[in-house]
């Protein structure tokens, strides 16, 4: 559906004073190009200044009549089919400026002839022709505005010539072209063609093909055959594509009385294969290393029959104004005037063509899609489509057409569009017209900047018409450009430079209009603020905009218009009232600011809409650094609880409701208690009542639950814990409170939050550290208990070993440097050995080291015990936590075990039982009896009892120790081995009667068995 506005998108307007009357015209950069009708043989050229002021450049002969001319950006040259004796030719007119500055010479030579530096000084100075013969006649011409190429369109064929850059010396570059590559297409002959970035658009009377030519990737020894090599894409089989009839290039010649009209075919994507439309590619450059091998995509397929018109059986009825139209990379041009144009990044593609009463807009670039389609009230002539508008010329009319190129080419652009984060108007959003504009005769029209070149003709009864005095529709300048004289004007034609407005105009007129719809709330308020959004968000997106003296003016109206957007959606009842939240993002607005827009300041009960609630719960649930004023936050609880009052509690908690009454929530909240309690509103009204210094009050709602019930609630809302400044988390009042009466609560509350994926482990470091206010150095022991309460429920392995890393080294920083825990830890090592796998029971020879240790450790033992606990147990990669435990090396008893306990998990035995024997000898046995089972039993005899027999010898009867642990060492060593066994280990210098007993003792036990 095509909504109508009577908006005011054309201002001024002024003639072109042109001598003769316009055949074909077209525009480029800052000129205009007017080729004289049959018999001039001309093409005038006109600067187009301020405000359409057309000044005459000069002028240059044809050879013949121009049937068709393009202007090309990239390399500012125009090409023309012109006709001479029956024959056409195709010309590209290069160097053309010269002939303004008073210049009459002329160079004409063939496409690619060799210039001879000889010539360097007069090609500076002359304009020069390039002729370009080709087999077939041609019929139609288009360049690519990217990189400055030609394609010709020639009866079952298009050529393809690529613009060339020729240094003739270092002073002097001349343009030239080379003849690259012919797609040969069977049964067609053009009307139309279109070129843009390699992308092609053909159209015939009644079909519509686009196609794209891609690179193939080429090894370097098939450079030579790929330059001369003739590739045919595959033929479709089985009978082309589905609901069509037999196929136009192959039908049996009729009866003349017979019109034989196929079915409309759309194919889009891979499906347009299936058109029946083979396409041969011939390359015809010259091979080189750069030579480029190209493959043909087809991107979509379109037949039209003549009865598709709702206004009957045409036999007219044939396609026109196909053009492809390139949206660029914000950012990404550069100026005008610069070769350097073709480097611009294309963003997005689009295609445009129309049958006489409608029209079609399809992207072309990363997905293949019908975006608009355009309904004319009368019989078009031509159209022209523009990043902002469509402009039709009718019989009557110039209309003026809203587009979407802008809606898709920043979805193309950006992927934060169509999330909480940013939005856009929708591609499918009804297409309005913003203008009929009403002239006599029009015919033809182009298009560039913010000029619109119309060309008009009367027939006889329209010019006795014109001469009567009507209201003119548009404002005509009195100027001196306007020369011709009456009897010139009899014909009956005008060439019009018709100036558009203003981007900031036209917004602030579709703005006004828009308040026409304000207070009935209508989806037509919506649609016309949309239209005004991508109207400015398309002015952004032209590769002018950084230059332009606009630019601050365009980015204040683009956030005007999401800030309008966003009332819209807040205010009106629609199913897409979430867009309110990207709006009013973009528009950078406050939440102060949103509420002053659309909250009244009358202490009176308003209707809230879905979509200013949806703002604002967004907004409060995030971590904003805006804290609303006492009466705003007051207001945003009435709102909440007239419309949402389970969210009360939620809100409660932001950041931004810092300065609400708690006395006025504590109200609210048991008024919505009486309808849906929870443990989530119990602690928000402990929260407001600790706020108010009310500490009965607090006590009477935290003890309404078991503490674990508690813990659990804080799931629902962490933000009674901890909030966030600037990225910062900042515990609350609620969490230093906990934190002085009930600290096991606070760790319970963390390790939930955690475990619920509301806490990073780096997060709650930083939680802690802030509340016991410690610096970076410091490890508060709060944290130290959330770290041992998280290792008794936490299951992810990478988590639990770097928690174990880090208790362990807080364990050994607090040892080492004989630092007290600031507060008393919340679980003992038999807390943590009877709820945590990771802590294991104490080994017995671990027990009597540190029986006869020094007094100053039983300060630390509780640190002490949890270290040796986690290294008893079997869960700490000890090879990780080596370098950790480097500072308890030579602490006494302490180091000893920590050494023997390492080398014993790490399988060093021996060097365990040499620490042991040289530091803590009575230690030794009870150790091998712990640790030396199974496969490491024979260290008993292998080790143990070598190593206490030789310090035994060393130290005689002064060692006690030594031979109590021999004599054990003996009793275990006689009941594992054979009696001869035995006997080979007893010393040879050994004393006969403190070995016989044990010898005995053995060969009892042989004889028993």
């Amino acid at each position: 559906m095509v909504q109508l506005y009577n908006l005011h998108p054309f201002g001024s307007q002024r003639v072109v004073p042109c001598k003769q009357e316009p055949a074909h015209f077209c525009c480029g950069r800052d000129v205009l190009f007017v080729a004289s009708a049959a018999a001039g043989c001309r093409v005038e050229v006109f600067a187009v200044r301020d405000q359409g002021r057309c000044e005459p450049l000069g002028s240059f002969a044809t050879l013949g009549p121009v049937l068709r001319m393009a202007h090309s950006q990239a390399g500012d040259y125009l090409v023309t089919i012109e006709e001479k004796s029956k024959a056409t030719f195709l010309r590209a007119y290069m160097n053309w400026r010269c002939m303004s500055a008073g210049s009459s010479r002329v160079c004409v030579r063939m496409v690619g002839h060799k210039m001879e530096e000889s010539y360097s000084e007069t090609l500076k100075e002359q304009m020069s022709i390039v002729e370009m013969p080709l087999s077939d006649p041609p019929l139609c011409i288009s360049c690519c505005p990217v990189n400055g190429d030609l394609l010709v369109g020639c009866k079952n064929k298009l050529v393809m010539f690529c613009l060339k850059h020729l240094v003739i010396n270092q002073n002097l570059t001349v343009l030239d072209f080379e003849r690259s590559l012919i797609l040969h297409v069977d049964n067609l002959i053009p009307a139309e063609v279109a070129f843009c970035a390699r992308h092609i658009a053909i159209t015939t009377e009644l079909d519509v093909l686009i196609l794209k030519l891609e690179l193939v990737q080429q090894s370097a020894d098939r450079t030579e055959q790929c330059a001369h090599r003739v590739s045919t894409l595959e033929k479709p089989m089985g009978g082309g594509a589905k609901d069509e009839g037999p196929s136009t290039h192959t039908l049996p010649l009729e009866l003349d009385e017979f019109i034989v009209c196929q079915k409309p075919v759309e194919l889009l994507g891979e499906e347009s294969k299936l058109c029946e439309i083979p396409i041969t590619l011939e390359s015809t450059e010259l091979p080189t290393e750069d030579t480029k091998c190209f493959q043909v995509r087809y991107l979509l397929f379109r037949r039209f029959t003549p009865d598709q018109s709702p206004f009957g059986f045409c036999e007219e009825t044939k396609l026109h104004s196909v053009q492809l139209l390139p949206v660029y990379q914000t950012g990404s041009s550069v100026t005008a005037c610069e070769e350097t144009e073709n480097k611009r990044e294309l963003l997005s593609l689009f295609c445009f063509f129309s049958l006489p009463h409608v029209g079609y807009l399809y992207s072309v670039g990363k997905l293949v899609e019908l975006i608009s389609t355009y309904q004319y009230s009368e019989k078009s002539e031509q159209a022209v489509l523009t990043p902002q508008f469509l402009h039709v010329v009718t019989s009557e009319n110039l209309q003026c057409f809203t587009v979407r190129c802008s809606a898709a080419a920043a979805r193309d652009e950006d992927p934060y569009i169509d999330t909480t984060v940013k939005a856009c108007p929708p591609v499918a959003l009804d297409v309005c017209t913003l203008r009929m504009q009403l002239f006599i005769g029009p015919r033809a029209i182009c298009h560039f900047k913010n000029h619109i070149i119309l060309l008009t003709k009367a027939d006889t009864e329209d010019i006795t018409e014109r001469r009567k005095p009507a209201r003119r529709m548009l404002s005509r300048k009195a100027d001196s450009t306007k020369s011709r004289t009456n009897s010139e004007s009899e014909p009956g034609w005008n060439l019009y430079i018709i100036n558009t407005v203003s981007t900031i105009q036209l917004y602030r007129e579709m703005v006004d209009y828009s308040r026409t719809y304000e207070n009935i709330k209508t989806e037509s308020c919506i649609h016309l603020l949309s239209e005004a959004h991508l109207l400015v968000r398309a002015a952004i997106m032209d590769p002018s905009f950084h230059k332009s003296d606009e630019k601050e003016e365009l980015l204040r109206a683009f956030r005007e218009s999401c800030a309008f957007l966003g009332d819209c959606y807040s205010r009106c009842d629609t199913k897409d009232y979430h867009l309110a939240l990207p709006y009013y993002r973009m528009s950078g607005l406050s939440m102060t600011e949103v509420l002053k827009r659309l909250v009244s300041e009358v202490d009176e009960i308003q209707r809230y809409e879905r979509g200013f609630i949806f703002y604002l719960t967004h907004s409060l649930n995030e971590d904003l650094n805006e804290e609303l004023s006492k009466e705003s936050a007051n207001k945003v609880l009435q709102i909440f609880y007239l419309a949402d009052p389970l969210q009360l509690p939620h809100i409660l908690c932001s950041p931004c409701m810092r300065n609400v009454c708690p006395l006025t929530a504590v109200k609210y909240l048991q008024k919505v208690e009486k309808i849906m309690p929870s443990v989530v509103l119990t602690l928000t009204k402990a929260f407001m009542a600790l706020k108010m210094g009310d500490l009965t009050t607090y006590e009477h709602e935290m003890d309404s639950y078991k503490e674990t019930i508690l813990a659990c609630g804080f799931i629902g809302q962490p933000k009674l814990l901890r909030q966030r400044e600037e990225g910062i988390v900042i515990p609350t009042e609620f969490a230093v409170h906990l934190k002085e009466m009930q600290p096991g609560l606070l760790v319970a509350a963390t390790v939930a939050l955690h475990e619920n994926s509301k806490m990073e482990l780096e997060e709650a470091d930083t939680f802690f550290k802030m509340l016991c206010s410690n610096g970076d150095n410091t490890i508060p022991q709060l944290l130290v208990d959330f770290w041992e309460a998280l290792l008794v429920v936490c299951s992810q392995e990478e988590i639990i070993q770097e928690l174990l890393l880090r208790v362990t080294s807080q364990y050994v920083w607090r040892i080492s440097k004989k630092q007290i825990p600031e507060t008393k830890p919340l679980k003992t090592t038999e807390d943590l050995i009877n709820s945590c796998n990771y802590f294991g029971l104490i080994c017995p020879w671990v027990t009597s080291i540190m029986s006869v240790g020094s007094p100053s450790d039983k300060d630390y033992c509780e640190d002490i015990s949890k270290l040796q606990s986690l290294l008893c147990s079997q869960s700490i990669n000890i090879a990780s936590v080596l370098p950790v435990l480097e500072p308890l090396r030579e602490a006494g008893n302490v180091g000893l075990t920590i050494h023997v306990l390492c080398s014993t998990r790490l399988g060093k035995y021996e060097e365990a039982i040499d620490q042991l024997l040289k530091r803590c000898p009575d230690a030794a046995v009870l150790y091998a009896q712990h640790e030396l089972k199974d496969d490491t039993r024979a260290l008993w005899w292998n080790k143990l009892f070598p190593e206490l027999c030789k310090r035994t010898r060393l130290n005689g009867n002064d060692c006690p120790v030594l031979i109590s642990s021999l004599k054990e060492t003996l009793s275990v060593v006689a009941m594992e081995l054979e009696l001869r066994d035995f006997l080979s280990l007893l010393p040879e210098d050994g004393t006969a009667a403190f070995f016989l007993p044990h010898l005995l003792h053995c060969s009892q036990r042989k004889l028993l068995t």
